[in-house]
C-alpha cells in the first residue's frame, strides 16, 4: 500500500497534492503553518510542526508512510534537511520537488549575495528606496538600516521591526505590468530577493530589468544530497517507480 507525505506551502506541492488525489493514491499534506489562510488541498491536510528530525521520523512511522514527497519553498532548509535525516532513520525514500532557481537575463543588474545578513550589507549606505521581497521572517537585519522599505506579504503582520515601511498584502501570481506600477509608484531604487524561481513571483525580476533597478539577489542555502525534480509529472513517475508492485 502506498501512502505520502507531502510537505507543502508551494504552487508545486498543491500541483503535486492534485495529481495524487486524481491517481487515487492515499497522502498527506502537511504544512508548516506559517500563512494564517494556506491554500486549500484536496489531501487529508496537517498544520503544524513535528518537532524536528526525530518528530517527522515518528511520524512516517507511525503514519505507515512509504514515500516522503518535500515540495517546500527552497529557503526552508530546516525543515528539507530534517526531512533528508527523518527519511533515513525511517527507513523512507525522499524525493525533492524543486523549481529551478531563476538566472540572470541580459540586462540585469544583479548581487549575488549568501544570505540575508549579505544582502542587508550590499545595500547603499545613504537613504534610498527598497522592496524587500523576502517574506516577514528575517526582516529584523535590516532594522538599523536608513532606507524606506516596500514589504509585500502575504498576511499582515502584527508589527514590523523597520519603522519606515510600506506592507502590501497580495497572494501571487504576479504580472510584470502591476509590478512595474507599483515600483514606480514607490520610487524603488533596490529589489532585494531569494532565489525562489519559478513564474509565479518572476514578474519583479522583469519589471526590474525593465526599470534599469538593481537586484540584490540571495542564493539559495546548501542542502544535504538529494534527489530532486521540477515538475510533479516527474514525481508521479518517480512515484510509480519507487512503489510496490501492483500499485
Amino acid at each position: 500500500m502506498t501512502r505520502i507525505l507531502l510537505l507543502g506551502g508551494t504552487s508545486e506541492a498543491s500541483a503535486m497534492a492534485r495529481l495524487l488525489a486524481e491517481a487515487g493514491i492515499e497522502a498527506q499534506f502537511s504544512y508548516a503553518g506559517r500563512t494564517a489562510a494556506p491554500v486549500a488541498q484536496p489531501l487529508p491536510t496537517r498544520i503544524g510542526g513535528f518537532g524536528g528530525v526525530e518528530g517527522l521520523a515518528r511520524h512516517l512511522r507511525q503514519g505507515g508512510f512509504t514515500h516522503l514527497i518535500d515540495a517546500t519553498h527552497p529557503f526552508a532548509a530546516q525543515i528539507s534537511t530534517n526531512a533528508v535525516r527523518a527519511a533515513d532513520m525511517a527507513g523512507v525514500p525522499l524525493l525533492v520537488l524543486q523549481r529551478p532557481a531563476w538566472q540572470a537575463a541580459a540586462g540585469d543588474d544583479w548581487t549575488h549575495v549568501t544570505d540575508i545578513a549579505q544582502a542587508a550589507q550590499a545595500l547603499p549606505p545613504d537613504r534610498t528606496h527598497v522592496f524587500l521581497a523576502i517574506g516577514k521572517q528575517n526582516l529584523s537585519a535590516f532594522a538599523g538600516l536608513p532606507h524606506r522599505f516596500l514589504l509585500r506579504l502575504v498576511d499582515r503582520p502584527d508589527s514590523l521591526p523597520l519603522p519606515d515601511a510600506r506592507v502590501v498584502i497580495a497572494r501571487g501570481p504576479f504580472d510584470v505590468a502591476d509590478d512595474t506600477r507599483l515600483m514606480r509608484d514607490h520610487a524603488i531604487t533596490h529589489l532585494v530577493a531569494k532565489n525562489a524561481g519559478g513564474s509565479g513571483a518572476e514578474a519583479k525580476l522583469t519589471a526590474a530589468r525593465d526599470l534599469g533597478l538593481r537586484v540584490i539577489m540571495i542564493d539559495r542555502p546548501a542542502m544535504p544530497e538529494r534527489h530532486v525534480v521540477a515538475q510533479p509529472e516527474l514525481a508521479m513517475a518517480w512515484l510509480h517507480q519507487k512503489a510496490p508492485r501492483g500499485v
